[in-house]
């Protein structure tokens, strides 16, 4: 991907300076990110115990916090740290363009790069849950570490990859601008039969509105050779289905709270394809 290095977000708050002690990530549905329903996946199926009962329906509160001695930054980061800006900064400023389209005027989202645990308007949340999106204080949640799992283990390399986690996360954003995600939580709340389904909707529309922007990155002439195969790879990797496999379980479709590799590579094609926002009502399929 073609990139500005050199420069911070304005809307980046950095806070791997900070150490918060561990804490039980207890983030509602609605703030589940990326990673963390994956990684809980993965822990429940290996030892049998359904560690996501541990995230709360609600929005969640934050809870106390113990302080520890800060940790240094690592200045090797900085490179990587610039990129997000920069793809932060392009992200919302191509929402900042199609929203009003809409009828609703884009406000940014700030997004706070942490290590090993982060307080939220949502609750703790500790690096394995992966990056996420918090509703309550409009901020994007994410430790740089996840990008080595991206990598690693989900077999999932590249930059466009990593500009994809945040596209997505962003994505919920914008469901929270338009009444997406609020309407949908309170579907959840009140018919908890269909609160996977929903969940899986929700992820969907995220993935679109990632391929949305993508389609941008397009047209200015931003992608290399490779890029959008890696996005797909991304979305791809993340999959439930997948997910479950790398579990040692079945497939379990009822289990779905993010859809399969299927439909999170379809619904991000559809995105990209179009480039238009209304492409994107998972809930009308």
């Amino acid at each position: 991907m073609r990139w500005i290095p050199g420069r911070r977000s304005e809307n980046l708050e950095d806070r791997r300076g900070q150490s918060i002690g561990s804490r039980l990530p207890i983030r509602g549905l609605g703030g589940l990110g990326l990673g963390g329903f994956l990684v809980l996946l993965v822990l429940s199926a290996i030892f049998k115990t359904d560690f996501l009962g541990l995230l709360s329906t609600g929005d969640g509160e934050p809870g106390p916090a113990s302080e520890e001695a800060a940790p240094v930054n690592d200045p090797r980061e900085e490179p990587m740290v610039e990129f997000v800006s920069f793809v932060l900064d392009d992200v919302q400023s191509v929402w900042r363009n199609l929203l009003p389209e809409s009828g609703r005027q884009y406000e940014d989202a700030r997004l706070v790069l942490f290590r090993d645990a982060a307080e939220s308007a949502c609750g703790f949340a500790e690096s394995a849950t992966g990056p996420f999106y918090c509703p309550g204080d409009r901020k994007v949640y994410i430790d740089l570490g996840f990008y080595r799992e991206l990598r690693e283990r989900f077999g999932a390399p590249g930059d466009f990859a990593q500009a994809y986690v945040i596209a997505h996360e962003i994505g919920h954003h914008v469901q929270n601008l338009l009444g997406n995600g609020s309407e949908a939580r309170r579907a959840q709340r009140s018919r908890p039969d269909q609160a996977n389904d929903l969940s899986v909707r929700l992820e969907l529309q995220a993935d679109c509105y990632a391929g949305v922007w993508a389609h941008s990155t397009e047209q200015r002439d931003l992608l290399e050779q490779g890029d959008v195969e890696e996005g797909l790879n991304a979305a791809a990797a993340i999959g439930d289905d997948r997910l479950q496999r790398l579990g040692g379980g079945r497939v379990n479709p009822d289990a779905f709270t993010h859809g399969s590799s299927r439909q999170r590579v379809s619904w991000f094609r559809r995105g990209f394809e179009s480039g238009r926002p209304e492409s994107c009502d998972t809930f009308a399929e």
